[in-house]
């Protein structure tokens, strides 16, 4: 046990370092000065070589081959630090520290591309980072597909092959239901001017009732909602928008299923490789069945009507049914962020085949503009209008993470499987809701999921929770039933 105690000693420094590395990101995406961005990029790649240098210390390698698993805790462990070490010790430290550096650099200018609709001023800069990515991708996956070696990142265990399956799974009945919604008339729109001290009092409320512990976080703004962190310190982010008070409400609700995922995890993992979620399709699964299960239900948006009601007076909606509808609205859109549930995966999808392109060399940066709005158009029959509602509205190829976007879809899956069973737990869950109480929920999903942390895989962490192997079928018979009663059809 010596060896395995002497690994744990090590590693809990290089998880807390790791988080302080997340804590630059964080600062850099909230209150950081602008002028700043040099020295956080020569910050982030100092960090970046710390960390690598940990994580390929040669004592890494002989504490591995001498320590043995005393439980599944201790297996799982080992289990993560051996993927860690392989990984990191196949790509080269000046490449680790030049994306670090390149993708500080990057945001910046993509945040400033994006204020200014000016798409060249982001290429230059994307074309590097797409480069360094390609560098590491070959070096992680030798003879392999490079896009798989990426994946591992943010799904473990994933393939491109085997979530193209699950995609194609999706997308026919996704476009049938949205075509046959799109026949229908749509609910009325939500209109009017929405204060923002007022929108921010609410969202603070939502964020609470979901369970956040505000003691061990923190809300601010940002110009992409995200939450950063694990263990006693798990911040979010969210936004605001005048005529759209739900941008900022289920952004808010969004994170915070991140942020309690975080929260929720087992104290004894704390600064452990298993201290954090599963996989990100695994913390998507968390995200979106507080977003839209559990926040945009009928139940549940009674309750919200009346507290909107309450902060903003009349606002133009007669009822809560017809309250409900307009949250649930289908419509069109260029945001992924702001899309309905119908379409959220479509704009996944999309994503999901350009950077595969870009990764296999089939598609270049400069034409990855036009690439994106022809795909677009095909794919939602509007052109484009803009690029900050087209190639430059995310933030995620600028910090590098390709591999990343998947993940929603996946989590999305994983969402409908855990549904499913949660509402077979608690038949009378709606009863709750309607009184704005998750607690229930909360429990659940934090007792057959959140606080296992990384302990399993992705795949047998929802297996463990729900009884059985996910699948798409459970996501798109909930949203065939829920968009089925609300139009109609």
């Amino acid at each position: 046990m010596s060896a395995y105690k002497d690994l744990m000693a090590f590693q809990r420094d290089t998880e807390a370092l790791g988080q302080i590395a997340g804590r630059l990101g964080w600062d850099q995406e909230t209150v950081m000065p602008v002028g700043a961005t040099p020295q956080r990029a020569e910050e982030h790649g100092a960090m970046a070589n710390v960390l690598h240098a940990r994580r390929i210390d040669p004592r890494v390698g002989e504490w591995l081959e001498k320590a043995e698993a005393a439980d599944e805790v201790a297996a799982a462990n080992l289990r993560e630090i051996r993927r860690s070490y392989e990984r990191t010790a196949k790509v080269p430290a000046t490449l680790a520290a030049e994306l670090a550096k390149t993708t500080s650099l990057a945001h910046r200018i993509w945040a400033q591309a994006r204020a200014d609709e000016d798409v060249a001023a982001f290429l230059p800069i994307l074309e590097k980072v797409v480069d360094l990515r390609k560098q590491e991708a070959a070096a992680i996956a030798g003879n392999d597909d490079p896009y798989d070696a990426l994946l591992q990142d943010y799904e473990p265990g994933a393939t491109a092959a085997g979530l193209s399956a699950i995609f194609d799974a999706l997308r026919p009945r996704l476009v049938a239901l949205r075509a046959a919604i799109l026949d229908k008339p749509a609910p009325a729109a939500l209109w009017g001017t929405f204060d923002e001290a007022a929108q921010l009092a609410l969202s603070e409320k939502l964020a609470l009732t979901f369970g956040y512990d505000v003691q061990h976080g923190r809300i601010d703004k940002a110009v992409h909602p995200f939450m950063s962190g694990s263990g006693l310190d798990v911040r979010i982010t969210t936004r605001t928008e005048a005529h759209d008070p739900f941008n900022c409400f289920y952004s808010t609700i969004h994170e915070v299923g991140h942020a309690t995922y975080e929260q929720g995890i087992d104290a004894a993992y704390l600064l452990t490789p298993l201290g954090s979620g599963a996989s990100m399709g695994v913390h998507e699964s968390q995200s979106r069945i507080y977003e839209n299960q559990l926040g945009r239900s009928r139940a549940f948006t009674g309750w919200l009507y009346g507290q909107m009601r309450d902060a903003f007076g009349d606002f133009g909606i007669a009822d809560e049914e017809g309250f409900y509808a307009t949250v649930n609205r289908v419509h069109d859109g260029f945001i992924r962020t702001e899309a309905d549930e119908v379409q959220y995966n479509l704009h996944v999808l999309l994503r999901f085949d350009l950077e595969r392109a870009l990764m296999a060399g089939d598609l270049v940066v400069g034409d990855l503009e036009a690439a994106w709005n022809d795909r677009f158009k095909a794919d939602f029959g509007f052109a484009v209008d803009k690029p900050s509602n087209g190639l430059l509205q995310d933030v995620h190829w600028s910090e590098g993470l390709f591999g990343y976007f998947p993940t929603y879809s996946l989590g999305n899956v994983y969402a409908g499987c855990l549904y499913a069973a949660l509402r077979a737990a608690l038949p009378d869950l709606d009863d709750d809701l309607a009184k704005g109480d998750t607690t229930r929920a909360i429990s659940w999903l934090r007792e057959n999921l959140q606080r296992h942390g990384g302990l399993r895989m992705p795949v047998e962490t929802i297996e463990h929770a729900t009884g059985s192997t996910p699948t798409e079928a459970p996501l798109l018979d909930y949203l065939e039933a829920k968009f089925g009663d609300i139009y109609g059809l």
